[in-house]
């Protein structure tokens, strides 16, 4: 917000020079207004005397002391400025501009940081996707907890969001899902059954098998279709996801279901239009579509010699059905196991006319669960693998969201278990939510004092005057592009990043100053930053589905 002020500000010295023929406007738009790299550099450094003289073929140096005497005039933002280098310009920005935060931060609210930028842009986020064969593992929380973030930051900046699961329950896994179940079924009746080869071991597949039993008794002991099996375990899977989910604060606006591309003739239409182009010929009896038509090395396989559709077929038909349903901008949160199919569904939007640079397609890394300083090994077809729901037990649902949202989607995932159990200020979701509690600790300590009426319109703001005041006045300013700039590039670490920051300002801080003290107007002015940070700590932790509690 001040970062804005400051370069419309500079603008305006630019058009006046161009006005005044000191320069054409031929730099126009291409100045920057950044973070100086080093501090005791003021609070921001512009490179518009470089940039003008590079179009002009002018000295910079020269050039910058014409732009610090325009903009001398700005004095209720600008305290100082000093050039620096080949011509850099390093701005100080005026304290009270700090300080007058406070009270902007108070009356927005709930509101401060939010904005319209998505101007209502319909966008679809697709994730966790996880087909009902299994409870969720901690892959697919990283995933779940990586998709929910993103719409919820999306949201908050003035984006129209639609959330979708998207699932297949036919195919060879359930088939498989089905044959596994009646094994079971039969061995709890004592009956022989031969387990299929790569059946679905867990310990859930016995417990299903146990409600057949207890609805059914052993009248599908004789039943060859495996169709009920399959049918009940989808259920109590499905009901068991949905409800791992909740727990998490996950909502679907939507479940879509594979199969139905299939009902509804969508696969076959999408064959037949990609055939009516040109993009689809016979090999070896399979169907293949012709990828290197869009600079692949190879086509692809999309329909097998056995008539079975490969996955990217059904993936290409339901972006086909996103995209007619009218969104802006389509989100993929997928696994890095999807790397592969990713350009091929991508070719696929393509040729069948629809632009592919609407879609944004977020890889995640796995996780590695590490206990006692050794990995915790995973495997959705074993008894041993670890579900969303046992990790919550062990370390709560915030340590789960915050550790999940730590790192860029992109990066290696070690969910280190010790840490996360920590009540301590090594355990980084502590950290920061015991700043929260620690700034309405102070709150209450005031109004205990008598100290109640806390607000920056009856208080001496230009107390605030020491460094770690104006420092976190500096970084309560950069709230609102943090939360634009971590939904827009749909990396929900860095609204963390930016938590972890603040907390760390505010312990600091509060270590070395005391806010209530026998100096009542100094007290006021300092509980008012407290109740700024307060508010923007409890955003930030919203914003992302994380709680704030008032006591730890």
């Amino acid at each position: 917000m001040i970062r804005a002020r400051l370069k419309n500000a500079l603008d305006g010295c630019f058009h006046q020079g161009v006005a005044e023929g000191l320069w054409t406007d031929g730099a126009a738009g291409k100045f920057t207004v950044e973070l100086p790299k080093h501090e005791g550099m003021g609070d921001f450094a512009t490179n518009i005397a470089l940039v003008v003289a590079g179009a002009e073929k002018k000295n910079p140096r020269e050039l910058a002391k014409v732009i610090v005497e325009k903009l001398a005039k700005e004095a209720d933002l600008i305290a100082r400025l000093d050039i620096a280098g080949p011509g850099f310009i390093n701005i100080s920005i005026n304290p009270d501009v700090w300080r007058g935060l406070i009270p902007t931060i108070l009356a927005a609210g709930e509101s401060f940081g939010k904005s319209t930028v998505g101007g209502g842009r319909k966008v679809m986020v697709e994730f966790v996707s996880a087909n009902p064969t299994g409870p969720l593992s901690v892959g697919h929380g990283r995933q779940a907890i990586l998709g929910d973030s993103i719409a919820r930051l999306l949201e908050a900046t003035g984006h129209d969001v639609f959330r979708e699961y998207y699932f297949n329950d036919a195919g060879r896994q359930m088939r498989v899902l089905g044959e596994s179940t009646r094994a079971r079924y039969l061995e709890l009746l004592g009956e022989t059954s031969q387990f299929p080869e790569d059946g679905y071991q867990g310990q859930y597949i016995v417990d299903i098998a146990q409600s057949l039993l207890n609805e059914h008794g052993d009248s599908l002991k004789t039943h060859e279709d495996v169709t009920p099996f399959k049918k009940q375990a989808e259920q109590h899977i499905f009901t068991d996801i949905s409800a791992t989910l909740e727990r998490l604060g996950i909502v679907f606006d939507n479940y879509f279901n594979e199969h139905s591309l299939y009902e509804d003739g969508h696969i076959d239409d999408v064959v037949a239009i990609l055939r009516e182009k040109g993009y689809v010929y016979e090999k070896d009896n399979a169907v293949w579509f012709k990828t290197t038509a869009f600079g692949h090395e190879q086509d692809r396989v999309i329909i097998k010699s056995t008539g079975e559709p490969t996955y990217r077929l059904p993936d290409i038909a339901y972006h086909r059905e996103k995209f007619r349903r009218n969104f802006d901008w389509l989100i993929d949160v997928f696994g890095s196991d999807h790397i592969a199919t990713v350009p091929d569904v991508l070719a696929g939007v393509s040729a069948l006319g629809y632009d592919p640079s609407k879609v944004t397609v977020v890889l995640h890394q796995f996780v590695t669960l590490t206990r006692d300083g050794k990995t915790v090994k995973m495997s959705t077809r074993k008894a041993n693998f670890v579900t969303v729901d046992e990790l919550i037990d062990e370390v709560g649902i915030d340590p789960v969201r915050f550790f999940f949202m730590m790192r860029k989607a992109d990066s290696q995932m070690e969910f280190d278990l010790a840490l996360a159990t920590k009540e301590s200020q090594e355990n980084p979701v502590y950290y920061v939510q015991y700043g929260y509690a620690r700034l309405c600790s102070i709150l209450r300590q005031a109004e205990e004092k008598g100290l109640t009426e806390i607000d920056p319109a009856h208080a001496e703001m230009t107390l605030l005057v020491e460094p770690e005041e104006l420092k976190l006045l500096k970084t309560l300013s950069t709230f609102p592009a943090t939360l634009e700039n971590s939904a827009l590039e749909l990396a929900p670490h860095k609204i963390i990043f930016y938590l972890m920051e603040l907390a760390g300002q505010l312990h600091s801080y509060y270590n070395k100053h005391k806010v209530i003290t026998d100096d009542l107007p100094l007290s006021r002015a300092r509980l008012c930053l407290i109740k700024a940070l307060q508010r923007v700590l409890k955003n930030g932790l919203n914003m992302v589905g994380l709680s704030a509690p008032e006591k730890m």
